[in-house]
């Protein structure tokens, strides 16, 4: 059976992702910083849904570790979905520079480094699927997380760049983009319900889409219009705004 991925399965859309997969007869490689959390979930869905489930740690941060990783799997799996990121209070990550280094470290050169690794593998092999959750946050710079934003923008520029590399061999780079998500991450957060997906939201479109073979997925559709219409801001108007 095919075998999919979960990078920052402990989150919880890396949960509601493994759940969905599950259910559907793939095999799961759930990797989280501390794979003991994940007792549970691998007992749960393997039972649930007869599937094999195996844990195994990893750590964004540790990019010399990305290798070693990688090999260490027990297969290569087909589908290969990045979840994990970090989020903190734009504020916290201008004054703090542990906070920034975090921030820079888990959303953009963590996830760049794990999926060159896995790339190059899908590229040799021509055949994989790889989806990376970026943000809606990195389409525009805005005052309020440009800190967050900017490094959600370096990974939907290299998510694109890597498509744009990989099609030709026969490989599918989906670019999720969620908006706002209820989360332990956003737990602290005074999300407006309409706009706000839940988790297993976000697993189902990221199913489908990637099913579909699409290429950029907003989970609310809504969120694409929104975002188009904040893009088309003059930025003599933009700057005015508190956004």
């Amino acid at each position: 059976m095919a075998t999919t991925l979960i990078l920052g399965a402990n989150s919880d859309m890396g949960r509601a992702l493994a759940s969905k997969y599950a259910s559907k007869g793939y095999d799961l490689l759930l990797a989280a910083r501390n794979p003991n959390d994940l007792n549970s979930l691998q007992s749960d869905v393997s039972i649930r849904y007869n599937i094999n489930c195996t844990t195994i740690a990893f750590d964004a941060t540790k990019l010399e570790s990305h290798i070693d990783f990688w090999k260490s799997l027990p297969t290569v799996p087909e589908t290969s979905i990045l979840v994990f990121g970090f989020m903190e209070e734009n504020e916290k990550a201008v004054t703090d520079s542990s906070i920034l280094l975090n921030t820079i470290q888990v959303n953009y050169t963590g996830a760049v480094s794990i999926l060159n690794i896995i790339s190059r593998t899908y590229k040799e092999n021509k055949k994989g699927q790889i989806a990376g959750i970026a943000s809606v946050a990195g389409l525009r710079g805005r005052g309020s997380n440009y800190i967050y934003g900017s490094a959600k923008a370096g990974l939907i520029a290299y998510l694109s760049g890597l498509r744009n590399e990989l099609f030709k061999f026969g490989v599918q780079v989906t670019t999720v983009l969620p908006g706002f998500v209820y989360t332990k991450m956003t737990e602290n957060l005074d999300l407006p319900a309409i706009l706000t997906a839940q988790p297993m939201d976000v697993a189902n479109s990221i199913y489908n889409a990637l099913e579909k073979k699409q290429d950029i997925v907003y989970i609310k559709w809504f969120w694409k219009w929104i975002m188009l219409i904040i893009r088309l801001i003059p930025e003599g108007i933009f700057k005015k705004l508190s956004l």
